[in-house]
């Protein structure tokens, strides 16, 4: 079996090198007929763009994708310079009519995305022309490597279950070099995908295929890192089915976020894009989908008549109505730790780095902060976004909207969400975009702290002091804290992934959903419950 294991781990590490390695790979040109139709497709006006593109992309045999992506740069940035000097000119000559007009001949927007356009159609090599083998020599290696290396665990493990023997002594587990590898690979990916798309459009022609047959268009980055997202989670999802083989809960749960994900979050939206429908998540609950209500998505919904209305409501619906009856009979669970996409990837890829999360005083108190400022952050900028949607104003009280909504979806959505909430795996542990970023999970965690009949029930007379459930919670919670006083758990960042119970030996602790009486004990406030101590006494 050991010999399965390397084997599988040799072929993995060949696939991903050959995966790392397709970027370097192919060349990129445009003819003048592909870059006459990428002007007209894209309205561009500027009668110096073409000029420059032509001579920095058009017909060259020797071009990378990091030298094409440095060429179309340049190219747009000297047609906008030459704008932006004759708007500077008209407007010290005060001359409005002629410095408006200008405007016009500028290209807005990410200039590495309009890159990554460009590099679609002007690719040529391997990972262009030979997409099927390509895909099979990267995620199809990757894949059978990571099954050969997992599948055998059911042997080797013997009795199904978990230690806490041996988890800090591995390098990949704890903070070592295989640690800081994932976590510079995770963090580098998640840098590229946000920021330099056009350095990936080699591993976004491997899935052109994919995308064309669900949606009929060929593939983004975004649709790289759903069909990326969905295989790692399927992956690591069997790693799960194998480890906690022993409880339902977990099988239960795993298929559940699983099939959310790939269905839900994947499917569906790109078969509604085939249909000329909006793309959308429907289990994405506000404020995680925080620019739900942005005046962009708000014109699209309206602008596709029924079904975009039915999207509206269901939106609001979900958020309003279906969030907090679920968080009252189930806890945040029902969503962080059984739908949750985001969760879903923390549950299978972040699970062996689950022991990570701190379980410090001084973590607990920043969580707190953070993720409330996050969820005030979101609340703010969409109402921002409402007054300026019926308004029709672009700022609140001398506020840019706009502005605004830049910064959240860089800090947060990109930064926080992304490159910290998922590459930091392997260094803070597999829930830090739900512990310290996540709005809805902030959301959640109001309403089962105080209106939920959702609890972790404790027995401390059979507790053993083992620790495994405090080395387990992803969320840092100090469970055998809780679990040696016999005291019920319903911290409101537990997101009830069930662990703790799974790990525990002689099972002291089980997930409840009882009545609202009895779920809090005053002997909780020692262990750092968010409860108001004279409030609590003077209720007595």
């Amino acid at each position: 079996m050991k010999f399965i294991q390397q084997t599988g781990l040799v072929i993995f590490l060949i696939g991903l090198a050959l995966f790392i390695g397709a970027i370097f790979t192919g060349s990129f040109s445009l003819t003048p007929q592909e870059l006459d139709t990428f002007i007209s497709e894209k309205g561009y006006k500027s009668e110096i763009i073409k000029d420059e593109l032509s001579k920095a992309i058009v017909d060259k045999e020797d071009l990378n994708i990091f030298a094409f992506s440095d060429k179309v740069i340049t190219a747009i940035e000297t047609s906008n310079n030459y704008y932006d000097a004759l708007i500077a000119k008209y407007n010290a000559e005060k001359n409005w009519t002629k410095k408006g007009q200008q405007y016009q001949y500028k290209i807005s927007g990410k200039l590495h995305s309009t890159s990554f356009t460009l590099a679609k159609k002007a690719g040529k090599g391997f990972a262009a022309d030979n997409t099927a083998l390509a895909w099979f020599l990267t995620f199809g290696l990757g894949i059978i490597g990571a099954l050969l290396y997992i599948v055998p665990d059911v042997v080797l493990l013997g009795k199904p279950g978990i230690k806490n023997d041996g988890i800090f002594l591995n390098a990949a587990t704890n903070r070592g070099w295989i640690g800081w590898f994932a976590f510079i690979f995770l963090v580098t990916f998640y840098i590229l995908l946000y920021f330099y798309p056009d350095f990936i459009v080699n591993w976004v022609y491997l899935v052109d295929p994919i995308s064309k047959f669900t949606s009929g268009n060929p593939a983004s980055q975004w649709f790289l890192y759903g069909f990326l997202y969905c295989t790692v989670m399927t992956v690591m999802a069997v790693r799960m089915y194998i480890k906690y083989r022993h409880s339902k809960y977990q099988i239960l749960r795993t298929t559940s976020v699983l099939f959310f994900q790939i269905v839900f979050a994947f499917l569906i939206p790109e078969i509604l894009v085939r249909f000329d429908k909006p793309w959308y998540d429907f289990k994405n609950a506000f404020p995680l989908d925080y620019d739900f209500f942005f005046k962009w998505n708000l014109d699209e919904l309206l602008a596709s008549g029924t079904f975009g209305l039915f999207i509206l409501v269901w939106g609001v619906v979900l958020t309003v109505v279906v969030v907090p009856v679920m968080v009252y009979f189930f806890g945040k669970r029902w969503y962080c730790s059984w739908v949750c996409g985001c969760g879903g990837l923390a549950e299978t890829l972040g699970d062996p780095y689950r022991q990570l999360s701190s379980k410090t005083l001084l973590s607990w108190r920043v969580e707190r902060i953070v993720i409330h400022s996050v969820l005030i952050f979101v609340l703010v900028m969409t109402g921002f976004a409402l007054y300026t949607f019926y308004s029709g104003a672009g700022e609140v009280i001398g506020i840019k909207t706009q502005t605004i909504q830049d910064i959240y979806g860089f800090l947060i959505g990109a930064i926080f969400a992304g490159v910290i909430g998922t590459g930091f795996y392997p260094i803070f542990g597999n829930r830090v975009w739900c512990r310290f970023g996540c709005p809805l999970a902030a959301y959640l965690g109001f309403i089962q702290r105080f209106k939920s009949r959702f609890r972790i029930t404790t027995n401390g007379g059979q507790c053993i002091s083992c620790g495994n459930c405090s080395t387990y919670c992803e969320q840092g919670i100090d469970v055998r804290a809780y679990a040696q006083k016999g005291e019920n758990i319903v911290r409101s960042s537990c997101v009830g992934c069930g662990i703790c119970s799974a790990v525990c030996p002689r099972g002291v602790l089980k997930l409840e959903n009882g009545p609202e009486e009895g779920r809090i004990n005053p002997t909780e406030i020692l262990l750092g419950n968010d409860i108001d101590l004279m409030e609590l006494v003077n209720k007595k």
